[in-house]
């Protein structure tokens, strides 16, 4: 999914207050450590902004982290510049990834596996992942669940007003594809507004599905909790994260 310039500038001050990013590294690291992970390499994918990646940095070596939109890797690696962090950044589109590495720890965080609305993407992105995973590495990645994009996002609207960001977002659900349209005005000097358009889309996944197409992939899920907390997800949990390893 590309976004938008002017979205990738404003995505941190629209996203954080809302995601708890230190606390989902805590919870990765601590499986990581549970689980004997070494911390060596590390690979972020759909990284965005860096978020995730700059609060799981400083565990690892080697850091990577990859995203489909050139814009958003401008913020994160301006961040990791003006923090003083290393990583290496590189456009790529995670249901195409061209690496040669393997990696200790593969995330894929904030719903991002949602917006690969092509089963046969899917499938080849849990193939790479697999490729891609040291033999006792983890990978640890999250999905809006079946019940919150067909039942909360599904067909509603919803609207947002900080003063200097106002935005409107109407869903639009067929065939468990959300399509999700949002109409923002970013406050410039005075009392002028600039009004730019997105358009997304994230497909509603089964519990089965995704299970179904990481075990003919190669990988296998430990276990899965509500939103990186030690909590059976139920059939009203939101946010589903999956701690997979290979099968072997």
């Amino acid at each position: 999914m590309e976004y938008n310039k002017d979205f990738a500038h404003i995505y941190d001050e629209l996203i954080n207050p809302d995601i708890d990013y230190e606390k989902w590294a805590q919870y990765i690291y601590s499986t990581c450590a549970n689980y004997g992970v070494k911390f060596d390499k590390y690979l972020d994918l759909a990284c965005g902004t860096g978020n995730l990646t700059e609060n799981m940095c400083t565990k690892f070596k080697d850091v990577w982290a990859v995203d489909i939109s050139e814009d958003m890797l401008c913020e994160a690696e301006e961040k990791f510049r003006n923090k003083g962090f290393r990583a290496r950044f590189i456009c790529q589109d995670i249901s195409k990834l061209n690496l040669n590495m393997k990696f200790n720890l593969i995330t894929c965080c904030l719903d991002s596996t949602n917006y690969i609305t092509s089963e046969r993407d899917l499938k080849s992105y849990f193939s790479q992942v697999e490729e891609l995973l040291e033999d006792e590495g983890l990978f640890v990645f999250d999905v809006n669940s079946y019940y919150k994009l067909t039942k909360i996002l599904g067909n509603n609207t919803f609207d947002f007003d900080n003063d200097d960001v106002v935005y409107v977002w109407e869903n639009s659900l067929e065939d468990n594809i959300v399509s999700m349209y949002l109409m923002f005005f970013i406050k410039k000097e005075g009392n002028a507004y600039e009004r730019f358009d997105e358009e997304h889309q994230e497909r509603a996944y089964t519990e089965e599905q995704l299970e179904r197409y990481l075990d003919e992939a190669g990988l296998s899920v430990i276990k899965k909790v509500d939103c990186y907390e030690e909590r059976n997800i139920s059939n009203i949990t939101e946010r589903i994260t999956y701690i997979v390893k290979k099968s072997n």
